[in-house]
């Protein structure tokens, strides 16, 4: 008989810690290999965590709403002929050993390490959350600035607590503060007397009201985007195509692109086509702002916004988009699509966009302004496709027919992307939507 530990797994390359939701197992219980075990959050997507051997699981090593980071052990299992739990039931971890362990944004943990003394623990590598390495982006504060900051966390890592009170106290002296301030500086901002108590009071709903609770994705959507509308100056342009020949091409090729294919296609990679060769010509439209640079990524992940069935929203990437054919692009969009609607979704799947596209006219509106998913630059927004009698200019002379119209918005970062270059990009994509050549083959 041995113990095998059940580690948590590397869930993508952006991605440092997870949340467990539920245990499906106990101490004692019996669990077979590749058994769901745990099922566990990131702020990306959740996911099973499955047995990596078959036995008796004999120690659960972290409770439920725990804030665990990669690669740490998280449950031991019995393995062998005669598999058995001891009988010491394992205790959970001592709540004091992780500091607001279950409060995914307030303070994630990082992995501690053993230290034989306060100097060998100050010249090793500090570690940060996203989180606090985020709000040092946002308020400008340097890896040697931030390296001064003492924490309060385990290990003496940095919290949130302890970056926003350096911000506070920044904010006040008007430049860096001494070691020796950020130690007397307060948790918070002093505020008045009479704010501080007022927030303190139960908010009181008049009339006939129902009280929801947010989920937890609905919370980590809700800060996303308030805290993409803080970083982005959002400015949206609006354009108007003409997407008949698309739209009778589609018609006209997708019973036998299925019965080809085995996929249906729909309107998404046709429209992320279009995009691809649109940001090859105006390649800011892929990048990023650090600070005062500017970095344009090569590689074009294509987002897709994408509703949930509880109607929570989700952005899964189409990895490298430019280097795939229209059948390629139609088999990405339907697998992430069912992916994301059945939650198979792996975490390294919603990472690494680099260009959104969300189709509101999916639920009926013709238009719409959309949030740039942040670090991105720019969203584009796809809106219902209505028939209409437009005026059709011709050699001969005008007429007026009835063509299939469609409005797209362009919502993007107004800090490196003027007008000028949104505009001219959005009227990029309609003239590839509109000059769609209905004859090519699929």
């Amino acid at each position: 008989m041995s113990l095998v530990d059940l580690v948590m797994p590397k869930l993508g390359e952006s991605i440092m810690e997870a949340t467990i939701l539920k245990w499906h197992k106990k101490p004692g219980d019996s669990v077979q290999q590749d058994e769901t075990v745990l099922d566990i959050a990131t702020d990306k997507v959740d996911s099973e965590v499955p047995s990596t051997a078959e036995g008796v699981i004999e120690e659960v090593l972290f409770n439920e709403n725990d804030v665990v980071p990669i690669g740490t052990v998280i449950a031991k299992i019995r393995v062998g002929a005669n598999a058995a739990v001891s009988n010491n039931q394992p205790s959970a971890p001592k709540k004091e050993e992780y500091e607001d362990a279950s409060v995914v944004e307030e303070i994630p943990y990082q992995p501690a390490t053993s230290t034989k003394s306060d100097a060998s623990s100050k010249s090793a590598i500090r570690f940060y959350s996203p989180l606090v390495l985020n709000i040092a982006q946002q308020e400008g504060i340097s890896m040697a600035e931030l390296e001064n900051i003492p924490g309060t966390g385990q290990e003496g890592r940095v919290s949130k607590k302890d970056i926003l009170a350096y911000v506070s106290n920044k904010g006040v002296s008007g430049r860096p503060l001494e070691v020796n301030q950020v130690n007397q500086a307060p948790a918070v901002a002093a505020a008045p007397k009479e704010q501080q108590s007022s927030n303190n009071l139960p908010t009181v709903f008049t009339g006939n009201v129902e009280v929801i609770e947010m989920d937890r994705m609905r919370k980590l959507i809700a800060k996303h985007m308030v805290d993409s509308k803080q970083t982005s100056a959002h400015v949206t342009s609006f354009a108007e195509c003409d997407v008949t020949n698309l739209v009778l091409w589609r018609e006209k090729v997708k019973k036998e692109f299925e019965k080809r294919e085995g996929e249906k296609i729909t309107y998404t990679p046709l429209f992320v086509e279009a995009i691809v060769k649109c940001i090859k010509k105006y390649p800011w439209l892929s990048s990023s702002v650090d600070g005062d640079k500017i970095i344009v990524k090569k590689d074009l992940n294509i987002g897709m916004a994408t509703a949930l069935p509880n109607g929570n929203l989700i952005v899964p990437v189409i990895k490298n988009a430019d280097q795939l054919n229209l059948t390629g692009l139609a088999k990405q969009v339907n697998n992430l699509a069912n992916a994301a609607r059945t939650g198979k979704l792996k975490p390294d799947d919603t990472v690494g966009g680099t260009f959104t596209l969300t189709n509101v006219g999916t639920f009926g509106s013709i238009m719409g302004t959309p949030i740039i998913n942040q670090p991105q630059v720019a969203i584009m927004a796809v809106g219902a496709i209505k028939k209409r009698p437009m005026v059709i200019e011709t050699p001969q002379g005008d007429s007026i027919a009835i063509r299939h119209m469609m409005y797209i918005s362009l919502s993007y970062d107004h800090r490196i992307i003027d007008g000028a270059l949104g505009s001219t990009f959005l009227n990029a994509v309609s003239k590839e939507l509109e000059n769609f050549d209905g004859s090519r083959s699929i």
